[in-house]
């Protein structure tokens, strides 16, 4: 199993981008619709994870790759913009992550204690850099993951909005939080859907364009990225594989 890479919450969209840009496919992994598809890119083993919908399904992904020996980690989705200057087929590169006390299925972790829902600083400052390079528009800046993707109304998204945060999505909390406990670094990338309150209909060709062009920033940085080595705390000990 490759120890870097790309996550993505739609099992379809992991086949497409594998199919599109990795060499040397395998399917390792269709259990539960979690895809797992290894293959290379510039002549680096990699893998393209789908990691279903929300905080506890995250969870469960990132700690079965830990188990399996994971160092690098970026997650390539998509976010609702929660400002009018970040618009659809844009690029939130998420600076920190923030949830509900005991949300994004982190309660039973950290319990009183807040997660540490931050990436690892040198591995998006790369993707930052990276995506920058390819043309793409992006902004740095905080992320909210909700647990209830039908409640998330304008007025929460205002409210969002005046604390400080870009977009609003559902996994990278989960993921950054997750990376510190378990010793692997991680970085999230979020193709901006829609924006939170507006009328407008998204545009699915753009964001379908810029999410392809994405994955191969993301991959070129796994592909070239070298881990830092993190202490953690090791994996659970759960027997169930992907």
């Amino acid at each position: 199993m490759p120890r870097r890479v790309l996550l993505t919450g739609d099992p379809g969209r992991a086949e497409e981008l594998a199919n599109s840009l990795l060499r040397d496919v395998s399917v390792l992994n269709r259990n539960r619709g979690l895809l797992v598809i290894s293959g290379t890119y510039r002549g680096e083993e990699l893998a393209i994870v789908s990691h279903g919908m929300g905080g506890p399904s995250m969870a469960i992904v990132a700690e079965e790759l830990a188990l399996l020996g994971l160092k690098v980690a970026v997650r390539l989705g998509t976010a609702a913009s929660l400002r009018e200057d970040t618009g659809v087929g844009d690029v939130i590169v998420a600076a920190g992550a923030s949830s509900l006390k005991g949300g994004a299925g982190l309660g039973l972790y950290f319990g009183d204690v807040t997660p540490p829902s931050f990436p690892s600083p040198a591995l998006t400052l790369r993707l930052l850099e990276e995506l920058r390079g390819l043309g793409l528009r992006v902004r740095l800046g905080p992320v909210f993951s909700s647990d209830s993707f039908y409640a998330e109304t304008p007025e929460l998204g205002r409210q969002l909005n005046q604390k400080g945060f870009v977009g609003i999505e559902m996994e990278c909390a989960t993921l950054t939080a997750l990376s510190w406990m378990r010793g692997f670094e991680s970085a999230c990338a979020l193709v901006v859907s829609n924006i939170v309150g507006s009328h407008k209909a998204s545009d699915e060709e753009r964001v379908n364009r810029s999410i392809a062009l994405a994955a191969k920033g993301v991959l070129e940085v796994l592909a070239s990225y070298r881990p830092l080595g993190l202490p953690g705390t090791g994996s659970s000990t759960t027997t169930e594989s992907l």
